[in-house]
């Protein structure tokens, strides 16, 4: 199988590895291309695969997009072509990412995926939202699993449902911990802060613009200041509230109204 990576970045480089890997169910060649040529001929010198013009007219069996998520539409129209069996995202994005495929691709195997981590953290769980199934869909999931990943499936509205909680309402509630503290010595942590402390330091090892992004893809942050005005502004009863709400009970995992 060929596939062609679109975007030489950490994740397309994960996507490399991970379909070309000896023990990965299928025979994979890998090409990459990126904006940025340098960044391209980076990837592939440090493996065995080869680099291709952006804006060429290659055809590849399968195409993946490893491109920050705002660009997934336009990457889609401008690849899809080049596609003969497949083309796929892994932007972390499936609402946009998936009907931009249908769009441009009707006639291809679609698949949305999401490697719920950075790669530096591999394995994972993916998610996976497979629009048009197909042999070529199935043996890069099968790659992924082989690679130790928990592969599971989705909804396009599911995820990103779920992003607003578990990436946007989280990232913004340890930078606003981290931008709001001051520092302490390290004997003054407590179990809770050392935790969070460890936390922030792991969201802001990467890059800025992927985590705005983020921000700007889903909703949660407006919902995590929400909740913590209502933390600030209550007294002995109604916080006695919001924390039996936090505590994990049905009532609790519902957002304030």
């Amino acid at each position: 199988m060929d596939v062609l990576v679109v975007g030489a970045g950490e994740i397309g480089r994960w996507v490399a590895d991970t379909v070309s890997a000896d023990d990965a169910p299928i025979d994979a060649s890998v090409a990459f291309t990126d904006r940025d040529p340098t960044v391209a001929a980076d990837a592939a010198a440090d493996r065995d695969a080869r680099t291709v013009d952006a804006d060429g007219d290659t055809s590849h069996d399968a195409v993946c997009l490893a491109v920050p998520m705002s660009a997934v539409p336009a990457a889609v129209a401008a690849y899809a072509p080049r596609a003969e069996r497949a083309i796929v995202d892994v932007s972390g994005e499936m609402t946009d990412a998936v009907a931009a495929m249908r769009e441009h691709a009707p006639d291809l195997e679609r698949a949305s995926y999401h490697p719920l981590f950075a790669p530096p953290r591999v394995p994972g769980n993916v998610a996976v939202v497979v629009d048009e199934a197909g042999p070529t869909v199935e043996s890069l999931s099968a790659a992924v699993e082989a690679g130790g990943n928990d592969v599971f499936e989705t909804t396009a509205d599911e995820h990103d449902e779920a992003m607003e909680t578990v990436q946007a309402g989280a990232h913004a509630a340890v930078l606003a911990w981290r931008l709001a503290g001051e520092d302490v010595r390290e004997e003054f942590h407590t179990p809770v802060s050392a935790a969070l402390d460890d936390v922030a330091d792991t969201v802001t090892e990467g890059s800025p613009a992927v985590y705005a992004e983020i921000q700007r893809a889903f909703d949660g942050a407006d919902e995590v200041a929400e909740a913590a005005a209502a933390i600030a502004a209550a007294d002995d009863g109604a916080f006695a509230d919001l924390y039996e709400r936090a505590r994990g009970d049905r009532e609790g995992r519902d957002r304030l109204e």
